[in-house]
């Protein structure tokens, strides 16, 4: 039962590759086949190449003696990326899976449901997780001196790497599911979540190489103080580099730390797989209902619609939350950002013409009207039936991309010309170009979405 169960994880997981949602059929054995060969050449060839060139940089510069310096970086980097690329399949497949009901009204027994889950938790946790400690086993054994207990180590780094990956996994799905349930708009938590996710990102990579620099630049020193300060972090170093005795604590750490999350899940499963999310109770109270032109009543929908999806905000709408952030930076580092643009462009007023296409270049990650037709599919009917005329129709698709994106434009415009101290005639002309893209591009994107409309699209 298990091993069914299991095959009908991963057969959700991969639906895509399997399944054809516009053909309403399977796929055929070489379109399978092919999808398959893509997605491996994409995690191993692209991913693990990289991480597989990064550990013979890492090799090549840290000194004998701090393998254990070499196994905590790549551990580090393995568990964020295992988590972060199996957390939100916890979520959806370990927790608030849409066929809990299904499953538990079976005679199937409990623990088999939270095996199979647990198992595509942990083999999906080791795809993400062992695109960085797969290379970065083999490397440390192809260029270290080979010895039994170093290919041990190797060999339970990438194993107990994929094991704490399922824990934190299952930990923080755990919250995340808690979260979700108590949520009444969950479309701004997860766009909240992706660009903390964005952020946090960017702000590593740009990070992370002078960081991991300065400490192989340094690295007898800060070996020392880490070995001093934190012993059990060096230890998890010195276990994958193959000592025996702190290769025993810390795989009996992670049994432990795994033990404990099946209790844990054992207990609170069947409470959070039937769990229905918060329901507030409404009373009705008589208001008086305030009249609105069809414009208005046009323009609420299409806010509406635009709101209630993450990936409508997140695709469409970036813009009108860089357009205010660049402004700001402008008015904090503009003088710096324009005395670089003036070493490379040496003609004399380029820079409010620079700044100004800057701002609309940003203005352009805003394209809220162009699937905004097409993204009434089926249900266009409802429209074309209600007593509006088509142009009233369209002209409030094109204001939300107008009043999400103008008001930012002009903000960011505005900063750039103080940030320049450019005159009251420049700032003013510096706004208006912004507002007048704005405004054409709006159109010219409607006019995209009409004549490349799409309205049996399957998601």
């Amino acid at each position: 039962m298990t091993k069914i169960l299991l095959r009908k994880q991963l057969a959700e997981i991969f639906r895509t590759y399997l399944y054809d949602a516009k053909k309403n059929k399977a796929r055929s054995k070489g379109t399978v086949i092919a999808y398959f060969v893509l997605f491996a050449l994409l995690m191993v060839g692209l991913l693990g190449g990289m991480f597989t060139f990064l550990a013979f940089t890492l090799r090549s510069t840290i000194v004998s003696g701090y393998g254990w310096f070499y196994y905590l970086i790549f551990a580090l980097v393995a568990v964020c990326i295992g988590a972060f690329g199996s957390v939100f399949n916890t979520f959806s497949g370990l927790y608030l899976s849409r066929d809990n009901d299904l499953l538990l009204s079976m005679p199937i027994p409990v623990h088999s449901i939270m095996v199979s889950r647990l198992l595509t938790v942990f083999l999906m946790g080791l795809m993400y997780s062992g695109v960085v400690s797969i290379p970065a086993a083999i490397v440390y054994l192809a260029t270290a001196e080979f010895s039994a207990s170093a290919l041990l180590g190797a060999v339970l780094f990438v194993a107990l790497i994929a094991v704490f990956v399922l824990v934190l996994s299952c930990l923080l799905g755990y919250g995340v599911a808690r979260l979700s349930l108590k949520l009444k708009n969950k479309s701004f938590m997860t766009v909240i979540f992706a660009l903390l996710f964005i952020a946090i990102y960017y702000f590593a990579y740009f990070k992370a190489g002078s960081f991991i620099g300065e400490i192989v630049a340094n690295i007898a020193l800060y070996g020392e103080d880490l070995h001093a300060a934190a012993p059990l972090v060096f230890g998890i170093g010195r276990a994958f580099e193959g000592d025996l005795l702190s290769l025993l604590l810390v795989t009996l750490a992670v049994a432990a730390l795994f033990a404990l999350t099946w209790y844990i899940l054992s207990r609170s499963f069947l409470k959070i797989a039937t769990a229905t999310g918060k329901t507030d109770r409404k009373v009705y109270r008589e208001t008086r209902a305030k009249r609105k032109s069809a414009f208005c009543a046009m323009l609420g929908k299409e806010f509406g619609r635009f709101t209630g999806s993450a990936n409508y905000m997140l695709n469409c709408g970036l813009g009108t939350l860089l357009l205010p952030i660049s402004g700001v930076l402008l008015l904090l580092r503009g003088g710096v950002i324009a005395g670089r643009l003036e070493s490379v462009f040496e003609t004399d007023g380029a820079m409010p013409v620079l700044l100004t296409a800057a701002v609309c270049l940003v203005c352009s990650m805003n394209d809220m009207a162009v699937p905004s037709v097409s993204l009434e599919g089926k249900t266009l009917w409802i429209s074309r039936s209600l007593p509006v005329d088509a142009w009233t129709a369209l002209r409030a698709k094109c204001g939300v991309q107008l009043l999400l994106t103008a008001p930012g434009a002009v903000f960011a415009a505005v900063c750039s010309a103080i940030a320049l101290r450019a005159g009251f005639a420049a700032g003013l002309l510096m706004a208006l170009c912004c507002a007048v893209f704005v405004f054409f591009s709006t159109y010219f994107a409607l006019y995209i979405g009409l004549h490349n409309v799409n309205l049996v699209w399957t998601n």
